[in-house]
Order: C-alpha cells, then structure tokens, then sequence
C-alpha cells in the first residue's frame, strides 16, 4: 500500500513504555503510520494541531489536562482528527464523557493489537467503535448525576482536603463547599464524603 494511501496517528500517554509499545505495534500494520507520541492531554493538543492526523489515539488518566479535556479542545481546533479513547479505566462515566467531548471511539488496553488496529481503521472511516461490554454497562448505569461544580469539589476531597481548603482554592465559601460535597453525597447514594469519592470515581464520574 502506498504511503499516501496509510492512516496517519499520533498516540497520547502517559507511560513511556506503554507508548512506546503501541507506536511500534501500530506500525507494524502496513496501512497505518504514526506520526507522532504526547505523554499528557496539552502535548497531544499541540502535536494533534502540528502533526494533523487522521485519527489520534487518546489514555484518558493523564496529568495536567486529561484525555477527555484534550479530546475536546483537540477536536475543536482539528475537526478533521478522530479519536480513539485507548484507557485501562473501563467506566461507563468516562465512555459517556469522551463520547460528549467528540471522541468517535472507546476501547480498553487489554483488547489485541489487531482489534485496536481495526479500531483506527473504522474510526478513521467515520464509524463509532465502543467496547461491548462497556456500552452494555453504560446503559443500565445511567448519566453522570453530579453538577460541573459537585464534580469539581468531590474531585479535590479526594485527597482529603477540607471544606474549607476546597473554598479557597475554588473561590466559594465553606458553607457552598458543604452544601456541594452533601449533594454529591446523596446523588451517588453514599453515606459519607470518602465513600462518595470511590463510587463517582469507579463510574467515572469525577
């Protein structure tokens, strides 16, 4: 097959070694050519816009920004670049998150090369590939019931922190604060702020 004729990517992860790994298997496959590697969400924006690929394969759990931000801003600016979510994370939160944010794919690191290959080729043909299992699940999990700002505070409990360090640091007051982390709470149907935090983040949620 003629170079010209192959599927451009660029692969975004975090750990070395795993990138390395999928770059030269991918390469391996005479109609695909990767085109360039990012090792967190803003080098995958800024190699996605140098490099303008067909189809750019995305990990979700990166740091800085995450896959699901870049996936989103990488679109907006390359609309012509599709995207593969590629993630060991297999949440049904995170599948309808990276679907919202434009990806036109979600597949699990364990899947065989050869199935991640023919990934690239139907997203790269306009199609929509989700793992099986993972669209089931989604289905009877239902939407994400947690608000952009009870996220965003269950996300930065998670370590810990106090109302009142999240206040400051998200410029509410304590007592907002309080009243997010107690929503977000129920909305799960947790019984306290730790266990709120392993529910959202084993759904995908935050």
């Amino acid at each position: 097959m003629t170079e010209t004729a192959q599927i451009t990517i660029v692969v975004a992860d975090d750990q070395a070694m795993l990138r390395g790994a999928l770059a030269a298997l991918l390469e391996l496959e005479p109609d695909l050519r990767v085109v360039g590697v990012a090792s967190d969400g803003e080098e995958a924006v800024r190699v996605v816009a140098e490099t303008n690929p067909d189809v750019c394969l995305m990990d979700i759990q990166m740091p800085g920004m995450d896959g699901i931000a870049a996936t989103r801003v990488a679109r907006a600016a390359n609309p012509g670049t599709r995207v593969l979510i590629v993630t060991t994370f297999a949440r049904p939160g995170y599948l309808r998150s990276a679907l919202d944010a434009g990806a036109s794919g979600f597949v699990v690191k364990d899947a065989p090369v050869e199935q991640l290959a023919d990934a690239v080729r139907r997203v790269h043909a306009g199609l929509r590939v989700v793992d099986p299992a993972l669209a089931e699940s989604s289905l009877f999990e239902g939407a994400n019931p947690l608000s952009e700002r009870e996220q965003q505070v269950l996300r930065l409990a998670a370590d810990g922190r106090s109302a009142a360090t999240i206040a400051s640091e998200v410029f509410l007051s304590p007592g907002t604060v309080r009243n997010n982390l107690s929503a977000a709470i129920g909305k799960v149907s947790a019984s306290n702020r730790a266990q709120a935090v392993r529910i959202a983040q084993d759904k995908g949620w935050i």
